[in-house]
């Protein structure tokens, strides 16, 4: 297997063009790359907010993240995929979250990608704490919706 990391938890920044193109490279099968990028939102169940801070515990985040990863290539053809997620402090706009899925079919790779960003949402184990602009701080867990769309996945 190549020496590409398929899971990072990260701090800095990700490029999506570069992250793409080390996905890509070495692969002329491909015929689809879906990505999906996230963002921090400035605003949160009605509330301004101002920070979104992210901690984790790395030996169970990265086995999580790639157990799920896994199990996206068992249900569909997958040539590739990546998932890079950062933590710490990050603000509105800010991107946090990478999901890029190569296949040889787009189908499978559009699928791949939501069936990651769903379990994402509610299973991935990360910490999360919104503040305000008045220095009052929130935990955030997940919304009702999210675990509805990750119901669609069920075997």
């Amino acid at each position: 297997m190549s020496e590409f990391p398929y899971v990072k938890i990260q701090e800095e920044d990700f490029d999506l063009t570069s992250e793409v193109a080390a996905l890509r490279k070495g692969h002329k099968d491909i015929g689809a790359v879906v990505s999906f990028v996230g963002t921090v939102r400035d605003i949160n169940e009605g509330d301004e907010v101002s920070i979104l801070e992210l901690e984790h515990y790395p030996e169970m985040t990265e086995k999580a993240l790639e157990k799920i990863r896994l199990e996206a290539h068992q249900r569909w053809e997958l040539e590739s995929s990546l998932i890079i997620h950062r933590i710490g402090k990050m603000y509105p706009t800010d991107q946090i979250v990478l999901v890029a899925v190569s296949s040889r079919h787009r189908e499978n790779a559009f699928y791949a990608s939501h069936f990651i960003m769903d379990y994402l949402k509610t299973n991935a184990p990360f910490w999360k704490k919104e503040t305000f602009p008045d220095g009052e701080e929130r935990w955030v867990d997940a919304r009702v919706t999210d675990k509805e769309a990750e119901k669609r996945w069920m075997k």
